[in-house]
């Protein structure tokens, strides 16, 4: 599995130093740690500071969602592992503005971890941190164990709804009950069709049979839920819709943001495709479809596969979605 690397060991460091030289109107990076990067535009006093992130290889997944109306810092661990304190505490401090600051992130036990211990340091030097773990793959435990889940692509609709409320001026706790009601609201299924492989090991993260795919399967290469023989693009989009409809009913009158999220080998004519089967089968349940995104959101390397996000809407979650960003991997006016 090919790569243009130089040192694999260094391939994180160099990806944020070329990441921060080719944006430096949105983002730079901490002379105190070069795993800590945030936003290089000032910030008004006051503003809740952002903070999302996680490890490496989820690109643009988390610090090419750094700008306005998004995050305002984003510590990076290694491949598939979590910032360790550190870097999150110096972020934190970077982008503390006087009203507190929000953690969000996926539920991995390594980044529950680190970011707590940062949550820690932070709060003895008094500035209040509040956390909310993005929990929104449908496949990874069941309904009533939600908070067992992973967080995968359907946070790209949590950090955004917070980021926008944090930009517009709502106070810490008005944007923590914001980011919980979006994650709240939000479930995501997705199908693994092939591996990546880290940097470091240049082998396979796991193995799938050239006519095998996987459904469910997380994006560091967890366990899903079905492993068969590959299907055509509709009959994975009814599995993936079906399981969203199951665990969260939409229904006729409701509105709904769909996500289709590629893992980083997946083309945009298979993206589109899935796109259109999953809205024809939102439409025949009388679903509405406010805002759809189709693209690259939170990849695994080069993993063959993609999923499907879907967002219930109310008035309040459709006005925040609708929300002005720019930042380097996403703008939206």
């Amino acid at each position: 599995m090919k790569k243009l690397l130089n040192n694999p060991d260094q391939a994180v460091d160099e990806m944020i130093a070329g990441y921060a030289a080719a944006y430096p109107k949105h983002v730079r990076v901490l002379p105190q740690n070069q795993r800590s990067v945030v936003r290089s535009f000032p910030v008004r006093e006051g503003k809740v500071g952002i903070v999302i992130g996680g490890g490496a290889g989820h690109e643009p997944a988390f610090m090419g969602l750094i700008g306005r109306g998004f995050a305002d810092g984003v510590p990076v661990g290694n491949v598939f592992a979590s910032p360790p304190p550190d870097p999150i505490l110096e972020v934190t401090r970077a982008v503390n503005n006087g009203s507190g600051v929000l953690y969000m992130y996926g539920n991995y036990a390594g980044d529950c971890m680190n970011f707590d211990m940062a949550a820690e340091m932070a709060m003895m030097e008094d500035i209040r941190v509040e956390t909310v773990l993005v929990t929104d793959d449908a496949a990874s435990a069941p309904p009533e164990q939600t908070g067992r889940r992973r967080g995968i692509a359907g946070g790209f609709f949590v950090f955004k709804a917070a980021g926008a409320a944090a930009d517009k001026g709502c106070s810490l706790d008005e944007v923590v009950r914001i980011a919980r009601k979006t994650n709240e609201q939000v479930r995501t299924m997705g199908v693994a069709l092939s591996p990546c492989a880290v940097p470091q090991t240049g082998k396979p993260s796991f193995m799938l049979g050239e006519d095998e795919m996987e459904i469910g399967l997380g994006i560091h290469g967890e366990p899903g839920m079905e492993r068969g023989k590959l299907q055509s693009a509709d009959e994975v989009a009814d599995k993936l819709l079906s399981v969203i409809l199951e665990d969260m009913p939409l229904g006729a009158g409701d509105r709904a943001a769909v996500l289709v999220n590629g893992l980083g080998a997946t083309t945009y004519m298979e993206q589109f495709i899935i796109y259109r089967r999953a809205a024809r089968k939102l439409e025949e349940a009388g679903v509405t479809i406010y805002r759809s995104f189709v693209g690259e959101f939170v990849t695994s390397l080069e993993m063959g596969g993609l999923s499907v996000s879907v967002l219930k809407l109310d008035d309040e979650l459709a006005e925040l979605i609708d929300y002005p960003v720019d930042t380097p991997m996403y703008t939206q006016m």
